[in-house]
């Protein structure tokens, strides 16, 4: 990550770029038939595609069981090392799509924007009951997880507490949530 974020500042000289295409913009700030948001309708399909990719297919099966026990998944046949780097491929692939999803919403190519969002992913991701010792997790877990992380972001927002103390705040949120796992594997 420090790599290509250096690699970024020097190709762009760590400013911004401004005045994005138009149809770009679409991407994080448009909306189809007037009402339903891009990003919406892109998430949806994401979650479906996920869905069926992980519960619907060996694959999936195959990706639990390297999650839960890496060398009983081996042992039993599975090719480990494929499957961890197709599954670092996809993180990759939907980060990178987030990455322009957000970059349409803000209207610029900013090298800082997405700066934190790491700590936010997991702590989505645990709070919705995902281990981060692997083997266990629901993709609608995942989604209970973001959506209360948000409503605590957007609570606090509307409550007017300083931007510094949020991110203490989630900070313990995520410490809790780990906690909470570590108790669950025990």
């Amino acid at each position: 990550m420090s790599i290509a974020k250096g690699f970024t500042f020097l190709l762009t000289d760590a400013k911004p770029i401004p005045s994005l295409n138009e149809k770009f913009r679409y991407i994080g700030g448009g909306n189809i038939g007037g009402w339903l948001p891009v990003p919406i309708v892109i998430m949806a399909v994401v979650l479906l595609i996920c869905f069926t990719l992980f519960y619907k297919t060996r694959y999936g099966r195959y990706v639990f069981a390297v999650g839960g026990n890496h060398n009983a998944a081996h042992i039993s046949g599975i090719n480990t090392k494929s499957i961890i780097c197709s599954v670092y491929a996809i993180s990759g692939i939907l980060a990178a799509l987030a990455g322009v999803i957000t970059t349409a919403r803000v209207t610029s190519g900013v090298t800082s924007t997405g700066d934190g969002y790491e700590t936010n992913a997991i702590a989505m991701v645990v709070i919705g009951g995902t281990s981060l010792a692997g083997g266990r997790g629901r993709l609608w877990g995942t989604i209970v997880g973001i959506l209360l992380l948000q409503c605590l972001t957007n609570g606090l927002d509307m409550l007017r507490v300083n931007a510094y103390y949020q991110l203490i705040i989630k900070g313990f949120v995520v410490i809790g949530a780990v906690m909470l796992d570590g108790l669950r594997n025990d």
